[in-house]
């Protein structure tokens, strides 16, 4: 090529080979389902008449074969008579692709130093957030090599927004303060750039209940074969494991099983990436109804993917090895994981389109049942993922897990309650032939949404607190670290303090000091120089709103009931922050219904608990599916006067002992 030097022409070949290993690469990076080798029949057996490398027999002796490819490996490797090729094709791959990275680190460190070098003396510390957050030992997920291409990297900016460069068409499904960390690239390098990643990993929350499950999977050993309903699905390989996971709208929870002795091998939790989507579950319908529709459903595979591989990585095993995956949700969160349509759980009448087919009587149950490959989820080919029964409307497969972790029943003489606190809480009453459910949108005020310096349960944050000396408050953080905001727990302490010793009123009107415009109240020292720890007018705004939906949920079910505080024999509190949270302090400012101490039962995390139960026994799975029939649903809005019991609710006063009809 005329003017071309040997250098141009080398670089340009470089560049070939980059494009080459990429598209290589490409199929040992893709997701489950794509690609799809054409030899593979729909039941997944292999009908070529050739050697293939990902061709395994299940064990029994006249089995037809069955394809194996998972979506990790190109295929078209495999389609050879002689399999053992398979092995050089792979490592090859594996070499152009390393030289190819290789080469694209040199450009990287080239171009920051060429930019550092051109500003004028100053050091430019990073390029990008993700370099940044290299600089500080901040841990950032990407699977993508930093491109913009997994969305695995979100974080949210909370001081310095104005010194990065405007979002990227990569960034376009973003709004508000987050960005991706790899794309946001930093243009004023003396500014002060504060920002957090947005998968974050909360206070693990177990269930506190101590209880024996009969097992009972649907996944079995026999010898060399693995089963599911006594069919063979695979060789054994070492491992039998399971998965039950807790979906929530603010933390995710999710636990490893063993299926072959019910043993409970890790528990993981992590922030709900979903979050740049909404901190409710309104706003993310509304999201997910937008341009860029499958963005949550994306976001939230890639994290559980990446829970698995640190599982797999820490307990030395392979996905392959994970058979069955449980899913509790509420009814949106449950959807938007199987990629479903949830716009019609945003408008009347509030409900699934899996709900509704199945009141039209075009399904059997509420039930969701997808192949983890075609989630995208990393598991063996065969495995299954199960999404608990939908009981109605917004309570969903979490609800229903709840039931069944604390055996509650209709059928019972005694009258039971469960309030489930979140984001969504979700409220039950049963006993004396009947279960009543609703649903409060309490929102997440109290889970580190809406509130100024609010937070999740990370360590730092403070979940425990009482009055201190001179207007002081003496105060416990997570971990013993140094304070950083406040979780529910502690939020739920300081508004009772603050109703005890007068400083702010039943209408939560903060008293203010003289000359003092905007009340505002000094809670711990500063997080950061000059920004103290405070809680305001608005925030308590805010929470008095969480707490009505709450309460108004409560009372109009022990009316509609027709029972009062003094009949009900147990009151389980589960979810979040609940296992911490102080019941006098709730019951003073009217976030629970006062009920004697000693009836009030801290159950922990009971969705994750009864998403394990189904997942170790099928008997329960199906018990499951018939308790949630016998649910009577209440709309809350539906009540008469829902208003002004609502508006009641608002104030920081116990709640009225409902009497018996």
């Amino acid at each position: 090529m005329a003017g071309s030097t040997k250098k141009d022409y080398q670089q340009r070949l470089d560049e070939i080979s980059e494009i080459f290993a990429d598209i290589m690469g490409g199929a040992q990076d893709q997701v489950q389902g794509q690609g799809r080798c054409p030899y593979r029949s729909a039941k997944d057996i292999c009908t070529a008449k050739f050697g293939c490398a990902n061709r395994e027999r299940p064990g029994a002796k006249d089995a037809e074969p069955i394809c194996a490819h998972d979506g990790a490996l190109d295929f078209r490797s495999a389609w050879e008579s002689r399999p053992e090729s398979y092995g050089k094709a792979k490592e090859k791959i594996g070499q152009v692709r390393q030289q190819a990275a290789k080469k694209r680190t040199e450009r990287l460190n080239s171009a920051r130093e060429d930019r550092r070098a051109g500003m004028a003396g100053k050091m430019a510390e990073a390029l990008n957030l993700f370099d940044l957050a290299d600089d500080r030992g901040l841990r950032l997920a990407s699977s993508c090599g930093r491109y913009g291409d997994c969305h695995e990297c979100i974080v949210t900016v909370t001081k310095g927004a104005e010194a990065l460069t405007p979002g990227t068409e990569a960034e376009a499904f973003l709004s508000e303060n987050y960005r991706l960390a790899c794309q946001a690239e930093i243009q004023d390098t003396g500014a002060e750039i504060v920002f957090e990643p947005l998968i974050r990993a909360p206070r693990i929350l177990q269930s506190s209940l101590e209880k024996a499950i009969t097992l009972a999977p649907a996944i079995t050993r026999r010898d060399g074969e693995v089963l599911r309903d006594g069919e063979v699905i695979d060789r054994y390989r070492g491992h039998i494991y399971g998965l039950a996971i807790d979906l929530g709208t603010t933390t995710v929870a999710a636990t490893l099983f063993d299926l072959q002795t019910g043993a409970s091998i890790a528990v993981a939790s992590f922030e709900n990436p979903q979050r740049f989507g909404g901190s409710d579950v309104m706003h993310r319908i509304s999201y997910d109804g937008g341009p860029h529709r499958g963005e949550l459903h994306k976001v939230i595979v890639n994290a559980l993917n990446r829970e698995i591989e640190e599982l797999c990585g820490r307990f030395a095993f392979k996905r392959h090895e994970i058979y069955e995956i449980v899913v509790a949700g509420n009814s949106t969160m449950r959807d938007l994981f199987f990629n479903g349509d949830v716009q019609p759980i945003g408008q009347r009448p509030y409900k699934s389109p899996v709900e509704l087919a199945f009141l039209a009587g075009q399904r059997e149950s509420t039930t969701i049942v997808a192949e983890a490959r075609k989630l995208r989820l990393r598991a063996h080919p065969k495995c299954l993922v199960h999404g608990l029964p939908l009981i109605a409307s917004h309570v969903g497969g979490d609800a229903a897990a709840s039931l069944l972790a604390l055996d509650i029943s209709p059928d019972d003489d005694d009258v039971v309650m469960l309030v489930d606190m979140g984001t969504n809480t979700e409220i039950a009453l049963a006993g004396q032939g009947r279960l009543m459910v609703a649903s409060c949108p309490a929102g997440p005020a109290f889970e580190g949404g809406l509130v100024r310096h609010g937070m999740a349960s990370y360590d730092g944050a403070i979940e425990a607190l009482s009055e201190g000396d001179d207007d002081g408050f003496q105060w416990r953080t997570i971990g013993d670290a140094a304070p950083l905001g406040l979780c529910g727990s502690g939020l739920i302490d300081l508004l009772a303090v603050l109703r005890r010793t007068g400083r702010m009123n039943e209408k939560g009107a903060l008293a203010r000091r003289k000359g003092q415009r905007n009340a505002e109240i000094p809670v711990a020292p500063a997080k950061m120089p000059g920004e103290a720890i405070t809680i305001s007018g608005q925030d308590i705004s805010h929470l008095a709103q969480a707490k009505a939906a709450s309460h108004a949920g409560q009372n109009i079910l022990m009316r509609r009931f027709g029972v009062g505080v003094a009949d009900i024999s147990r009151l389980y509190l589960a979810g979040g922050f609940a296992s911490h949270v102080d019941f006098n302090n709730a019951v003073e400012i009217g976030l629970l219904a006062p009920v004697a101490h000693d009836r009030m039962i801290k159950a922990g995390n009971t969705a994750l608990q009864g998403a394990g139960e189904a997942l170790l026994n099928t008997d329960r799975r199906a018990h499951l599916e018939q308790l949630v029939r016998r649910a009577e649903h209440v709309e809350l809005e539906s009540e008469a006067n829902f208003f002004e019991i609502f508006v009641e609710a608002c104030f920081f006063k116990p709640m009225a002992k409902a009497k018996t009809q």
